[in-house]
């Protein structure tokens, strides 16, 4: 009986753990959707030369989440590229949060699952 209660209450755990893994990419992509898609593109390849391929299994995604969090929060400019990515995609209001959200979604879309901590996740 109790190992039965204990496998019920590991169960509703996952549950809610996945519950707030969706809630996250779910507010990943809007953020996207809002904020990057006009540079990154609906696939993530890029529509303006020198912004990075996000379906780049060597490109940035390859990088650790640390990296990746203060390039979105700082910007970042490619080696070579002209162009440089603006703090928080452009958009000011962006929140920590905000940009844990969206690199769950990237990770997500193009592939780069798996890298995220559970302490990046939305409350």
């Amino acid at each position: 009986m109790r190992t039965a209660i204990l496998l019920g209450m590991a169960l509703v755990s996952l549950w809610a753990v996945a519950d707030d893994d969706a809630h996250t990419v779910a507010a990943g992509e809007v953020i996207y959707l809002q904020t990057c898609i006009a540079c990154h593109g609906a696939n993530g390849k890029g529509t303006i030369p020198g912004v990075a391929d996000l379906t780049d299994k060597d490109g940035a995604l390859s990088k650790s989440d640390e990296e990746l969090l203060k390039s979105i929060s700082e910007g970042f400019q490619s080696p070579g590229s002209m162009l440089a990515m603006p703090p928080k995609g452009g958009n000011p209001t962006l929140t920590g949060e905000g940009e844990k959200a969206v690199l769950a979604y990237l990770r997500t879309r193009f592939g780069r699952s798996g890298s995220l901590s559970r302490s990046t996740s939305l409350p």
